[in-house]
Formats: structure tokens, C-alpha cells, sequence
């Protein structure tokens, strides 16, 4: 099974211990709401433990497959797209998942795009939230 494949039918089956072997130590993820990536596998597997308790009824609708310029080294990798649909709190999600892999066949860079900003505000407050429960940001909260 591919490794796009793999993650699929990881996330689908909400197993977060079966994608800590699919992406590369140093991975990339490139979020919607925050301008530098979420960087290294413990933290991207963590990140995606908080999306999977935040989005309802996510699903994956659509994929294709080719080849994309990375943003740390500009060479282009092979890809894939996966479409997704989501609900959080009351608001449909429409997004990609941009899954872009090393010479291995591992995820090297993660970027996801949703829509509407309606939803991606939304998201945003609700991702947070679950990032300062996980301990994986600090909570600004606790600074003052």
C-alpha cells in the first residue's frame, strides 16, 4: 500500500500510531491559520491528534497524484491530493490535504488549504483550544 494511501486509511480509521512510520523525522506542516509550519514528527502527529477530536464527520472525497515544488528546497517531489470534508462546530469544511514525500516514499511536507474563512475561523479557534489541552502550545492565558 502507498504511503497516501496509508495515511488515508490511518486518518479515516482515526489510528495516529499507524502514521508516526509514514512521515519523516523533520516534517513540514503547513497550516491554514498559522504563517510558519508546525515542525517535526512528534508535533505533527500531535497536531493531527487535535484536528481528528475537532473535525466531525471528516471524510475523504477525492485524490490526485502528481508532482509539486517543495517550499524548503524548490525541487519537485511526487504528490498527492486529498480532498476532504469536515464539520466543526456547526460549519462544513471543504479542504486538501497537499502530501508531499521524500526519495523514501515518506511525507516530508504536509500543507492544508480549507475554505470557507468562515469555517477556517472557526477552526482556528477550536484547534488552538485543543493545542493548549494537549500541551502542545503554551496557553497564552497562563503568560499573564
Amino acid at each position: 500500500m502507498e504511503t497516501a494511501e496509508r495515511f488515508r486509511a490511518a486518518v479515516e480509521k482515526r489510528e495516529l500510531s499507524a502514521l508516526d512510520d509514514l512521515f519523516t523525522e523533520d516534517i513540514r506542516f503547513y497550516s491554514p491559520v498559522k504563517f510558519t509550519p508546525f515542525e517535526g514528527r512528534p508535533m505533527v502527529v500531535g497536531l493531527l491528534g487535535v484536528l481528528l477530536r475537532t473535525f466531525e464527520d471528516f471524510r475523504y472525497v477525492g485524490q490526485f497524484e502528481g508532482t509539486a515544488e517543495t517550499s524548503t528546497d524548490g525541487h519537485e517531489t511526487p504528490s498527492e491530493i486529498l480532498i476532504f470534508r469536515a464539520v466543526v462546530n456547526g460549519k462544513e469544511i471543504h479542504g486538501i490535504d497537499l502530501l508531499q514525500f521524500d526519495e523514501a516514499g515518506l511525507i516530508k511536507e504536509f500543507t492544508v488549504m480549507v475554505r470557507p474563512l468562515s469555517a477556517v475561523e472557526v477552526m482556528r479557534d477550536a484547534v488552538f483550544a485543543g493545542l493548549v489541552a494537549a500541551g502542545l502550545v503554551p496557553d497564552p492565558a497562563a503568560a499573564g
